[in-house]
């Protein structure tokens, strides 16, 4: 990573930056903003006080991501060896992370501890088991399901115990020997209406109190996940909105419970976009085709992954728009962005930015076809010297 410096506050959002960026580092892009990051943390702060909020990496793994929220008091949510390295290069106090991955291998558990990080995410009793021969180190906030359909990604499919046999993993917890902190629950990314968080709250609550009068552990922690959505092609309600039911669940819950929450595309997503050029052109059947450097290989793969679909925009203007498509570069015919999108009529080195793509983009890109995944290039890295510029080599 080399750093430059500016003198004064950029909006790289902006056409000129964009192009001015662009022209000193190449494209495909992908613009972080350090300064919507911190404006993403401060806005679900408020929206939920009292909270501790870990953000987790795994939709926007970048160290300026990482400082950025740790500037504001923040926390961090690390699921992978690989994550708990890289905050340890920073020289991150481990005591600000959780490892929230539900099945880990010994050697996952062995890395954390030796970073420092304590508090892990067990939902069976198989995983509880890996945990004996750290129990003396290591505690648990066990995880429990509540399916959620209607997210984008119910993430209760694939891990989480049933309600009904959270105190059974407790009790099993509790006979291993293994220290149980609290609960934690995720109810899916990009959820439609704050109705699932309520209901998971009310029921960890009751299990909390349980657990507790049994003596289980100290369970007086809930971890109430993330799953806060945002604008992509469709509007979202705004965080305040949203979180105001989350909040009035909370309140009822007894002081002594400490709440976190682990929020990832909230705070990433909004803050960075993708910047891709014109590679070349066709017209077929009545249409342009445009070949971008960057498609669904590369920053566009949250299209498939993440099902997103994030709003595109080309930065040359004209009274005149008709149909287009825009292709990835790849010899894959899959490789095709939009197929219906108004624009201009573009040549080569035209740019087209997509916003709201800090999430779930540049992490899952790949070099398909050796085309290299887009250069992160990180603005405004402290409030500060708001001027500053990172780069990060692909």
């Amino acid at each position: 990573m080399s750093p430059s410096r500016k003198s004064s506050f950029i909006d790289p959002f902006q056409p000129r930056e964009i192009r001015r960026l662009v022209g000193e580092f190449g494209s495909p892009l992908l613009i972080v903003d350090c300064e919507r990051v911190r404006r993403q943390y401060r806005e679900l702060r408020r929206a939920l006080p009292g909270v501790d909020l870990h953000y987790a990496l795994k939709p926007l793994p970048h160290p300026a991501v990482v400082r950025a929220v740790l500037e504001e008091g923040g926390f961090l949510d690390l699921a992978t060896t690989g994550e708990v390295e890289l905050v340890a290069r920073m020289g991150v106090d481990p005591d600000l992370c959780i490892h929230t991955h539900p099945i880990k291998r010994d050697s996952d558990i062995r890395d954390a501890l030796k970073r420092g990080v304590k508090v892990f995410v067990a939902d069976n009793p198989d995983e509880l088991r890996k945990f004996v021969p750290y129990a003396q180190t290591a505690e648990v906030l066990l995880r429990v399901s509540f399916r959620s359909p209607g997210a984008v990604s119910d993430l209760s499919r694939k891990f989480g115990c049933d309600p009904e046999s959270l105190l059974a993993l407790a009790r099993r917890a509790r006979d291993l020997g293994v220290k149980v902190r609290g609960l934690s629950f995720h109810v899916g990314s990009q959820a439609p209406d704050p109705g699932k968080h309520v209901e998971a709250i009310e029921a960890c609550a009751r299990l909390l109190s349980a657990a507790r009068r049994e003596r289980l552990g100290p369970c007086d922690t809930l971890d109430i996940g993330g799953g806060f959505p945002i604008d992509y092609a469709s509007s979202a309600p705004s965080i305040g909105y949203f979180c105001k039911p989350i909040r009035a669940a909370l309140a009822k819950l007894p002081k002594r419970v400490r709440i976190i929450a682990e929020p990832g595309r909230y705070i990433a997503g909004p803050s960075a976009i993708g910047v891709a050029s014109v590679m070349g052109r066709a017209r077929r059947e009545g249409r342009w085709w445009y070949y971008l450097d960057d498609g669904l290989y590369g920053s566009y793969s949250g299209q498939l992954f993440d099902h997103a679909r994030y709003p595109l925009e080309s930065l040359k203007t004209g009274k005149h728009r008709e149909p287009a498509v825009l292709a990835g570069p790849t010899c894959d015919s899959i490789d095709v962005i939009t197929e219906n999108i108004l624009l201009p009529e573009l040549d080569s080195g035209d740019l087209i930015v997509g916003r709201a793509m800090g999430a779930y983009t540049w992490a899952s890109a790949s070099e398909f076809n050796f085309f290299p995944r887009a250069t992160v290039v990180s603005v405004n890295l402290t409030p500060g010297d708001r001027g500053s510029v990172m780069r990060l080599d692909h």
